[in-house]
C-alpha cells in the first residue's frame, strides 16, 4: 500500500528525523528543546516568545503537549498574536493544537505499531488519555481514508 502523508505529516517526519529522532521513546521536550535551540521557562500561563516556550508546571502529559502546541509557534508561525486579527490568532491556536497532536503522536510512529489503542497510546507516547484517544481517532479516519484509495 502506497502511504500517503499530509504537509503537516511530513514536516513533523523530517523535523524529527532531523534531530535523529526516530522511536517514541526518545519523544523527550528538554531533549528535543535543546537539539532545537529552544529555551524551556516556566510560569502560570503557557506561551512563546521568540526561541523561549514558557510552561506552566504541571502534569508532564500536559507539559509535553504544551510544549509541541507552543513550539509549532515558535519553529512556524510569524507575528504578534497580540495585534492580529482574533479570527487569525484563532485559527494559529486551531492549527498548534493540530501540530501538537501530531508531535506528540507522530503518524510515522504509530504505522510501525503492530496493534493501537489508547492505553498503549498513552503510554507510549506519554500523553494524556484525552490526547490520546482523540490521536487515536485522528488516525483511524487516516486509515480508512487510505483504504479508499486506489491501488
Amino acid at each position: 500500500m502506497i502511504i500517503i502523508y499530509t504537509h503537516l505529516e511530513d514536516y513533523i517526519f523530517e523535523l524529527l528525523h532531523s534531530i535523529g529522532i526516530t522511536q517514541a521513546d526518545q519523544l523527550d521536550m528538554n531533549h528535543i528543546a535543546k537539539l532545537l535551540g529552544v529555551k524551556i521557562s516556566y510560569k502560570r500561563k503557557f506561551y512563546s516568545i521568540g526561541n523561549e516556550i514558557i510552561l506552566s508546571n504541571g502534569d508532564v502529559r500536559d507539559e509535553w503537549f504544551s510544549f509541541a502546541h507552543e513550539l509549532k509557534h515558535v519553529l512556524i508561525d510569524k507575528g504578534n498574536q497580540l495585534i492580529m486579527p482574533k479570527s487569525f490568532r484563532e485559527f494559529q491556536e486551531w492549527k498548534a493544537d493540530l501540530f501538537a497532536y501530531h508531535f506528540c503522536v507522530p503518524t510515522f510512529m504509530l504505522d510501525d505499531l503492530p496493534q493501537l489503542n489508547t492505553n498503549d497510546i498513552t503510554r507510549l507516547f506519554n500523553v494524556t488519555h484525552d490526547v490520546a484517544t482523540r490521536r487515536l481517532e485522528m488516525y483511524e479516519s487516516k486509515l480508512y481514508t487510505r483504504s479508499l484509495m486506489p491501488v
